[in-house]
């Protein structure tokens, strides 16, 4: 579930996420399968409404993942469907691409980031980045800061700053939270999740 507001007031631009339903199926070492969609309310001063919000398909692809190297790379691909509920669609394909990098620094720390490029199907579409810095405080316990944001139509910066917990219950499920804030815009946001691995 997400909770974020921005706008000069909180009553601004309300957006609610929950649940979102992301599912991935690792089809080999190197290449996973995703579907996501997500339940979402929005309100603000000429808007109220509740409903589906488009459905997004994409893949995962390792391009490099050796094991004796602390350093990988993935590209992420999704395409976004106009299948949404009638006024949280877009009425247009859309794409949402991303190149991410981690390093692993040693048992317990870890960065990573990643650059991208989203197109919504109006206008020039957005670029992309966050650069996470993560630390593992014990074997169930991980927390991370993370600065991100997005060059919109490639003109406008907008920069964003959130932080977050991670908590591994067992190896095949592990709860997550999260906040952030607009570094150079009125945002904020809250979430809680969890992650669920299902064996093969």
């Amino acid at each position: 579930m997400l909770i974020s507001f921005d706008g000069e007031t909180q009553n601004s631009n309300r957006q609610i996420l929950a649940p979102t339903n992301l599912f991935r199926y690792g089809v080999s070492k190197i290449l996973e399968i995703r579907v996501l969609n997500q339940y979402e309310t929005i309100d603000n001063e000429s808007l109220s409404t509740t409903g589906i919000s488009d459905l997004e398909v994409g893949t995962k692809i390792q391009l490099f993942n050796p094991d004796d190297k602390n350093t990988a790379i993935a590209f992420l691909s999704h395409l976004i469907i106009p299948s949404g509920s009638k006024e949280l669609s877009n009425d247009q394909f859309g794409t949402i691409n991303k190149l991410s990098i981690s390093h692993v620094i040693n048992d317990n720390v870890e960065i990573g980031y990643n650059v991208g490029y989203n197109y919504y199907g109006l206008d020039q579409g957005d670029l992309t980045y966050s650069v996470a810095f993560g630390i593992s405080v014990n074997d169930q316990v991980g927390i991370y800061i993370e600065p991100y944001g997005e060059i919109v139509n490639f003109e406008n910066p907008v920069s964003n700053f959130d932080a977050g917990l991670t908590f591994l219950a067992n190896e095949n499920f592990q709860y997550d939270f999260s906040f952030g804030t607009g570094i150079n815009n009125t945002m904020n946001y809250m979430s809680i999740g969890f992650s669920c691995l299902v064996n093969k």
